[in-house]
């Protein structure tokens, strides 16, 4: 319980103020990824029900991705920018480490930002108007286990760094107990709470391998760049993934 407390505080602004103590053994918390995805998901839910009652669903669209960047403080899309900053920067290896280390903000890291909040805005709209709004809890949920990929067998090309408490320290246990855990909770809300058929909830499932399938891809396409990952690489992970999942998640709803 007390590492779990300690990632949520690591990768949330959730003001929980309990001490955990130092822990030698911090990069075993990985493991708890996708459950703080799920407290992330559990909190933009009960904000976006809550908006609907007073907004049309444009609006709470916007509300709910207001209130993810919030509960997460922005770190990851700081990351994101950081990232499409450097790594299509058509720069050498050193000076793409370079500019993604630098605090300003280039056209690159606008557009990527700007895009990614007008299509996750543009995704949940369309959700929340076909009355699957609880399909936003696990967004984050799925975007996590996708950057887990991240912290399997990889290095980092820089000596410091917050990333560097997890790049290479993923293990496939670790992936594959989230995988279940997460599995059991889409299945469990989606039937006996938000009483959802089977099939949708499958559909649901099936993100989770079209996410891991696209990290794996993100993966070998910055080792290209860099010989490693980062953590702002990391960041960028969740960022693409919770919108891929929204992308993936609407396609396959259009087609019901």
């Amino acid at each position: 319980m007390n590492r779990f407390i300690s990632i949520l505080q690591f990768m949330t602004r959730i003001p929980i103020r309990i001490e955990t103590g130092f822990d030698e053994e911090f990069h075993k918390s990985i493991v708890y990824f996708p459950l703080v995805g799920f407290v992330i998901g559990i909190i933009t839910y009960i904000f976006g029900w809550l908006s609907l009652t007073i907004f049309d669903p444009f609006i709470s669209a916007i509300v709910i991705t207001l209130i993810e960047v919030l509960t997460t403080g922005g770190l990851h899309i700081d990351g994101l920018g950081d990232t499409f900053d450097a790594i299509y920067s058509n720069r050498d290896k050193e000076r793409i480490l370079e500019i993604m280390k630098d605090s300003r903000l280039g056209t690159n890291s606008l557009l990527a930002i700007m895009f990614l909040i007008l299509l996750k805005v543009g995704f949940i709209n369309s959700l929340v108007q076909n009355g699957l709004l609880w399909l936003v809890i696990f967004m984050p949920v799925i975007g996590r286990i996708g950057v887990m990929m991240m912290t399997y067998k990889t290095v980092t090309p820089r000596a410091k760094g917050m990333g560097n408490l997890f790049i290479g320290k993923g293990t496939m246990g670790m992936i594959i107990t989230a995988i279940v855990y997460s599995s059991i909770l889409i299945i469990l809300l989606g039937k006996f709470i938000f009483l959802q058929q089977i099939d949708m909830i499958g559909k649901v499932l099936s993100s989770i391998i079209f996410i891991i399938v696209f990290a794996l891809l993100f993966k070998k396409h910055v080792y290209k760049k860099i010989d490693g990952v980062t953590g702002d690489i990391l960041g960028c992970t969740i960022e693409l993934g919770e919108v891929l999942y929204l992308i993936y998640t609407y396609m396959l709803i259009s087609v019901i």
